[in-house]
């Protein structure tokens, strides 16, 4: 039965799934105004995670464990770089081979530091604590979803209004826009491009890097194979529907985390399991198509404008020469 307690379990449920989501699309977004996209969000989410559960675990520090998943992190996104901005090589193949490298890589790593393919649940990790904030926990409803999230949820939408602050308010993203744009251009005015893409690409893999920590040392406290479930792919998915802008980037993020929720959910009704465990990707399908089909509207409505400003114009010249016809 549907009561108040069970809307703020499915709500609370919607923020931690849309964490990691909200971190990828910040990720792909900064690439993306890049010129880039960074293909590899999947395997940076696999590769950070890990990378995070074994400085955590062995280190006993959950700060070391953080720098640990921004390391595995910007890896990944360096030699994403390196393929895409030195050798120049297909974007898209590049993106599927970084996530098989490091979803084979991470495996063979577990492997050999632990004897265990599967997971990291035989090594004891640190996690990201929840937060209770004080006076708003006290709120009816609202107070049991805004408070005793985990640290990293609430870090996911300070960092989406701190990119955006970034991007569009400070020099360096006035140059990450601008290579994105005309990278020629920007070259013409000084601008080193490869450099100001390489650090686009470090910072795509920091944000992705905290959606990774969050995975394993906030939503769980260990690393298993393929536990990332696509979520990097979504969250590419979710930057190409923004169009740049990152509010709706993030929304966007919230809506496929709540069709998770969702999925989860229904799986608890006589449903076959391969049908709820395809609602968040058809959710994303169905999103990248309406956007398309939205785009190629407004595209023709300016195309339909310029025409009618050109025919306007010709009947105007046209009428103008009859005229200086009739004077002469």
């Amino acid at each position: 039965m549907i009561n108040e307690a069970y809307i703020i379990d499915f709500i609370i449920s919607c923020l931690r799934l849309a964490t990691p989501l909200i971190y990828c699309t910040l990720g792909a977004l900064v690439s993306m105004h890049a010129g880039q996209i960074n293909m590899a969000m999947e395997g940076i989410l696999l590769t950070s995670g890990l990378t995070g559960v074994l400085v955590s675990g062995y280190t006993g520090s959950i700060w070391l464990g953080a720098l640990g998943a921004f390391a595995g992190g910007i890896i990944i996104s360096l030699i994403m770089g390196y393929m895409n901005i030195v050798i120049n090589a297909d974007m898209m193949l590049c993106g599927i081979s970084m996530n098989n490298f490091a979803s084979g890589g991470t495996i063979m790593l577990i492997y050999v530091l632990l004897n265990n393919k599967g997971s990291t649940q035989s090594l004891k990790s640190l996690q990201f604590p929840n937060w209770e904030i004080p006076f708003i926990k006290d709120i009816p409803f609202l107070g049991k979803i805004l408070s005793g999230q985990n640290v990293l949820t609430y870090l996911a939408f300070v960092m989406a209004v701190l990119l955006w602050f970034f991007i569009f308010r400070t020099k360096t993203g006035l140059r990450i826009r601008a290579i994105g744009m005309n990278p020629n251009a920007a070259a013409s005015v000084g601008i080193n491009v490869n450099r100001i893409r390489f650090q686009a690409y470090i910072y795509s893999g920091i944000f992705a890097a905290l959606g990774g920590a969050f995975m394993t040392m906030g939503y769980l406290s260990y690393w298993a194979q393929n536990m990332m479930g696509g979520r990097g792919f979504i969250g590419i998915s979710a930057a190409n529907l923004s169009g740049g802008n990152v509010l709706i980037g993030t929304v966007a993020a919230v809506f496929f985390g709540a069709t998770n929720a969702l999925a989860i959910v229904l799986q608890t009704l006589n449903l076959k399991p391969e049908l709820v465990q395809m609602l968040p990707y058809f959710a994303t399908i169905l999103g990248l198509v309406g956007i398309s089909v939205a785009q190629k509207k407004r595209d023709e409505k300016i195309i339909r404008k310029a025409a009618m400003h050109v025919r306007l114009e010709r009947e105007a010249d046209a009428a103008k020469e009859v005229a200086n016809r009739t004077a002469n």
